[in-house]
């Protein structure tokens, strides 16, 4: 697959508390806000984000790390230059203060970002709330973002925080204990549902991960468990990826029918409730998408200029 050159795909930035980040858009309707895995937003991600948008929604895809729209499959651009960049995006995570990689009760600082991003957007697009999906290393930033009323539909593809390296770390996921309280008070008072997903060998996600997740948010956490069989063979990896890298879409797959209720999930929790209100006699009509014009509407915000490892 080559690389994507990012056409459809809106161009912009975000800046909350002195951090601006690259911001990608596409579609309309309620926002989701889709956190790439490393290396970062490849081909795939983005298709990924093009099945959001075809469903009403705008996926808002921040650039965390990496380079937007780089493909990373070793089988087209090459073992050494693949990992080499792969390596280039975890060494960046690794020495940032804004990611937390092995400590464990502890939602990363990002997400503070993150969850400005998102009240941003819901304003932008309207709708009863947003989504968010995060993806391996961000899988559980969707998580903590849900400590935030307007997150209703979070969603966890393989969440790899903390890295599994001793019994505790694989035990948990990367949230704060006081992030944690708030998202299961979410769960019992408003009945928001959490969606995980993972393929079962994984060992970046061990299933005490997600047995963890059970226990904290009960009947609210809806875990979605592959076979490793299941996985896409061609991948480069072994089965990880659940939306992305190893999905086989098609009919009657078991990756097909993951990404299909997650799909289901914003439709459910941010579609049609975003109908039923406005299909509400009392409810003055009002636009879904604000009048003032986008402040980060930007035509060159030099994603082209991002620097590759070759």
């Amino acid at each position: 697959m080559p690389d994507h050159d990012l056409t459809g795909f809106d161009r912009g930035t975000f800046t909350h508390d002195g951090s601006t980040r690259r911001i990608l858009r596409r579609g309309t309707g309620p926002a989701v806000i889709v956190m790439a895995e490393i290396p970062g937003i490849t081909p795939k991600v983005l298709q990924f984000a093009e099945r959001v948008a075809a469903i009403g929604c705008t996926a808002v895809l921040p650039v965390l790390f990496g380079t937007p729209g780089r493909n990373a499959d070793p089988a087209d651009g090459g073992v050494l230059k693949s990992g080499l960049y792969t390596a280039s995006s975890m060494w960046k995570v690794c020495v940032s203060r804004e990611f937390t990689v092995l400590a464990t009760g502890k939602s990363s600082p990002v997400v503070t970002w993150l969850r400005a991003l998102a009240a941003q957007e819901h304003q932008r697009c309207g709708g009863p709330g947003v989504g968010a999906v995060g993806m391996c290393l961000t899988g559980g930033f969707a998580l903590a973002m849900a400590a935030d009323e307007r997150l209703l539909a979070p969603v966890l593809s393989q969440p790899s925080l903390p890295l599994a390296l001793t019994k505790s770390r694989a035990g948990g996921i990367d949230i704060s204990a006081e992030d944690l309280a708030a998202v299961r008070g979410r769960c019992e008072r408003d009945g928001l549902q959490v969606m995980g997903l993972r393929f079962r060998g994984d060992r970046l996600v061990p299933g005490d991960r997600f047995a963890f997740l059970r226990r904290e948010l009960g009947a609210a956490f809806t875990a979605v468990e592959l076979d490793d069989s299941t996985a896409n063979p061609h991948a480069a990896l072994p089965p990880h990826s659940v939306l992305t890298e190893h999905l086989i879409d098609e009919p009657g797959q078991p990756t097909r029918a993951a990404l299909d209720e997650v799909l289901d999930l914003f439709r459910t929790r941010l579609l049609d409730q975003h109908h039923d209100t406005h299909d509400t006699p009392d409810t003055p009509d009002t636009p879904d998408t604000p009048d003032a014009p986008d402040a980060h509407d930007g035509a060159s915000d030099g994603l082209d200029g991002s620097t590759q490892v070759s």
